[in-house]
């Protein structure tokens, strides 16, 4: 069993509640998720679209960068690798910035966004996600840091370059990998360069 928990962590059979912020109030009927920057085929679905489409089950652990951990769970969702092959990557693209609701966002490698295991999650443990985890649906990358699954999410762009999310441009790790225990990347960002990436993020096409 101690060979599924990183360094660092601890168990618990919780679920544990942590978001920066107020749970959103999220209307499905106007809500969309898009698909866009370096691919060939950008697109968007509404959330009826999303429930529409093909789901897998995923059985995998959760590692928190607060230092719980919870094994042996069950995620139900659309692939995210399904979603990049729709978008038809293209080979320029190298990483990705992921939205979600109230301006919120991650940054991700390709790589590590491009797995089997990742989901646009919709149900754990059988049952729908509450809002507080991240209704109606929230980004799971379960190799990472719990903050690189996004709750709430809205949407994946495909970049060349590697742009700090929110958590990131505070202090925390660019990629978040648990076992090597990447929590913190350091210095938080000045607010010059924050505002230098906010204005590049804004000013793509």
């Amino acid at each position: 069993m101690t060979s599924r928990v990183p360094p660092g962590q601890i168990l618990t059979s919780k679920w544990p509640v942590l978001h920066y912020g107020n749970v959103p109030r999220v209307d499905t009927t106007s809500w969309t998720f898009e698909v866009s920057g370096l691919v060939d085929r950008p697109f968007t679905l509404t959330y009826d679209d999303l429930l529409r489409l093909p789901r897998k089950t995923v059985q995998c652990d959760m590692h928190c960068v607060t230092t719980w951990s919870r094994l042996d769970n069950s995620f139900e969702g659309v692939s995210v690798q399904d979603l990049l092959v729709r978008a038809g990557v293209q080979p320029a693209a190298r990483y990705c910035l992921v939205y979600a609701e109230q301006d919120f966002t991650t940054n991700l490698p390709l790589s590590d966004l491009d797995r089997p295991d990742n989901l646009i999650a919709l149900k754990w443990s059988g049952e729908w996600l509450t809002p507080e985890h991240g209704w109606p649906a929230r980004l799971l990358v379960p190799h990472l840091y719990l903050w690189k699954s996004a709750k709430w999410v809205r949407g994946l762009e495909l970049l060349a370059d590697d742009i700090p999310g929110f958590w990131e441009q505070n202090g925390y790790h660019m990629r978040g990998d648990p076992w090597t225990e990447e929590r913190y990347g350091g210095r938080g960002l000045t607010q010059h360069e924050i505002n230098k990436f906010r204005n590049q993020s804004k000013n793509r096409p």
